[in-house]
């Protein structure tokens, strides 16, 4: 039944209160834009899966390194866990953390706790201690899927984890069979954390019903084709992997696994690798550092389709591949957490326009996009709202927050359906005439940095918690084009010191390291609009001076490397043991800087040598080292050159 088809006669009164001051024209113009409607199997994930396993057993399915799994072995393993996750009490609904590294074991412990029933609880072994303790106190799952080296950083008793390693030989022994189903698409199928404005994440419930609608209509739309190579680069718990791990499984792919990855090189590198592949998903910061360092001849063979989610999407950061991959698609998708990773998209075609932010597009099947004024009624075509998200992906809400639940899923008074929500997106966004979506920005403090979502009061929370600090703010500058960063503004105490590196070290025992500020910049007082709030406009540009840790560069290798630094950075005064990200670098910096000491000094750099050495003194010596190696190797290479080379 079509979205027109449901909604019940009302009186011209009861029209107006629910469609606002929209014509009848426009009216019928938004139902239409939102008639979506589309078949999609009513069953869980892991079911589809098992009917790919069904077709083709031997196919390979993940693969990691030198390791790689068929889908049958797969099955089997992921079922044996399943097994024994039933003996401890998984049931439907059951949350069971799971943290892993990316490896065949991550992808083992996920299909077994759907198989068992129960609904996941990703714990990225990356965050620090503390947020993980948060995440297991508030989730309170039943049981802990891990690993021994990532096992010491969770607080949870030892008899409630499963270590897949340890503890293999005894859940080899269970049935390799698939359990029978208990699970039906109403079901939980993931509760995946997010930052939260309080200074506390939260977790948002995702069901099966809205993942399969999702996983089935990107397996059409992204053309997911059996055996395709497909990289899983990011985190489980950034939900952005939910696409490239789990249309691959349910469509009869292969998941190339990467390990955890330094500035995208892992990524790079296996994209660089010759092979069939399918989609490719991933931010638009992701997508500019592969942007930056590839050549023209090699984008055409990387990828059948690029997804792009995680933050607007300009067209120039296309560029490359819309000149010299004109057969790779690129889609523009946007979806919160909160609404199953994507529910609007935008295909870019050869005609779009080469500059400005790229649209969202428009809903995909099963999906109602509304663009609503401060009352929750509907703008028409053109005039800016908040964008309210309803259909089958809505989730159940936020786990153990009934009023953040309350506040940001609200009744959806347009369908007709009872007991239908629509998700309080936060963004703003203006319908075309033609029906595609343009996104605006935020209507609040959220931002997003790298694909990553943050709330600015959780940050603010975390800083306001430190003894020593007074008051604190926290904003997203872009004070040069393409380098946005956060940056903290504290008040210290009367009396009180706070140094820079005090602050970071204490914020990254809280925080994932994406929410850590870059700089911080230290006031006398916040400042305040006439009503007593703080007054962002006037918060001042982080300072261009260092600290000079470790004393100015004296090697001439030093002194061109802090030169170039300082000029890429805007800082003056680096010292030699300054890193290089603490003072405001970042990805796309790094890949500037690279390039640059390539130049400069005539030698193969890697990037990853900058992730891995971040402050002069280690950079430096790094570059002599390759400086005094390709010297040896040319002298070796010249007539009657001596076969030794004293360095």
């Amino acid at each position: 039944m079509s979205l027109t088809q449901a909604l019940p006669s009302r009186s011209e009164e009861g029209r107006s209160q629910v469609w606002g001051s929209l014509t009848e024209h426009e009216r019928e113009q938004l139902l239409r834009w939102n008639d979506t409607y589309a078949d999609f199997p009513q069953v869980c994930a892991h079911e589809i899966f098992e009917l790919q396993v069904d077709r083709n057993p031997e196919a390979v399915a993940v693969v990691f390194g030198n390791r790689q799994l068929s889908y049958r072995d797969l099955n089997e393993q992921a079922n044996r866990v399943a097994h024994h996750l039933r003996r401890r009490g998984v049931r439907p609904n059951t949350l069971v953390g799971v943290c892993f590294e990316r490896s065949p074991e991550m992808v083992v412990a996920l299909l077994a706790v759907w198989k068992a029933g129960g609904a996941y609880v990703p714990l990225d072994p990356t965050y620090p201690k503390e947020r993980l303790s948060f995440m297991i106190q508030d989730a309170q799952p039943l049981v802990l899927l891990t690993d021994k080296k990532c096992a010491r950083l969770l607080t949870m008793s030892g008899d409630k984890v499963i270590c897949l390693d340890d503890d293999w030989q005894k859940l080899s022994q269970e049935s390799g069979d698939n359990p029978a189903p208990i699970a039906v698409p109403s079901n939980l199928a993931y509760v995946i954390y997010t930052s939260g404005s309080t200074g506390r994440p939260k977790g948002a419930m995702i069901v099966h019903r809205g993942l399969v609608n999702y996983l089935w209509w990107a397996i059409g739309a992204y053309g997911v084709d059996p055996g395709r190579s497909v990289p899983v680069h990011t985190s489980i718990s950034f939900d952005l992997t939910v696409t490239s791990l789990y249309t691959t499984l349910l469509g009869g792919g292969i998941a190339e696994l990467l390990p955890e990855d330094v500035g995208a090189q892992n990524l790079l590198a296996a994209l660089l690798r010759a092979g069939d592949r399918g989609l490719v998903k991933i931010t638009p910061a992701h997508l500019e550092l592969l942007s930056a360092q590839i050549g023209m001849d090699q984008a055409a063979c990387m990828a059948t389709a690029f997804v792009i989610g995680g933050e607007n999407l300009f067209a120039e950061t296309l560029q490359l591949w819309r000149d010299h991959a004109p057969s790779t698609r690129l889609f523009n998708e946007y979806g919160p957490t909160e609404t199953v990773v994507g529910c609007c998209v935008q295909e870019v075609q050869a005609a779009d326009p080469r500059s400005g932010s790229v649209p969202i597009g428009r809903p995909i099947a099963n999906t109602q996009l509304y663009v609503l004024d401060e009352n929750l009624r509907p703008v028409g075509p053109g005039v800016m709202g908040e964008l309210f998200i309803g259909g089958v992906g809505v989730g159940l809400g936020y786990l153990n927050r009934p009023d953040l639940t309350a506040e940001r899923f609200v009744p959806d008074r347009f369908s007709g359906v009872k007991g239908a929500r629509l998700y309080k997106s936060g963004d703003l966004a203006r319908y075309r005439t033609d029906g595609t979506l343009e996104y605006l920005g935020r209507a609040d403090d959220q931002v997003k940095i790298h694909g990553y979502r943050i709330e600015l009061g959780e940050v603010e929370a975390n800083l306001a918690a430190h003894p020593s600090v007074q008051a604190s703010a926290v904003l997203a500058r872009e004070d040069e084009p393409g380098n946005r960063q956060l940056i903290g503004y504290l008040v210290p105490r009367k009396g009180e010191t706070v140094e820079t590196d005090q602050m970071r070290a204490f914020l990254k025992a809280r925080l994932p390291d994406y929410m850590v500020p870059a700089q911080f910049v230290f006031l006398d007082a916040l400042p305040l609009t006439p009503n007593g709030k703080v007054d962002r406009k006037l918060l001042p540009a982080p300072s261009n001076a260092s600290v000079g840790k470790g004393g100015a560069p004296q090697t001439e290798t030093e002194k061109a490397v802090a030169a170039l630094w300082s000029e890429l950075l805007g800082v003056d005064g680096i010292g030699i043991e300054d890193d290089f990200f603490d003072l405001g670098g970042q990805s796309m910096t790094a890949v500037g800087l690279v390039a640059r000491l390539r130049t400069a000094f005539d030698v193969n750099l890697e990037l990853a040598t900058l992730f891995e050495r971040p402050n002069i003194a280690e950079l430096s010596e790094a570059i002599d080292v390759l400086v005094l190696t390709s010297r040896a190797v040319a002298s070796k290479t010249l007539p009657g050159a001596r076969e030794e080379f004293e360095l």
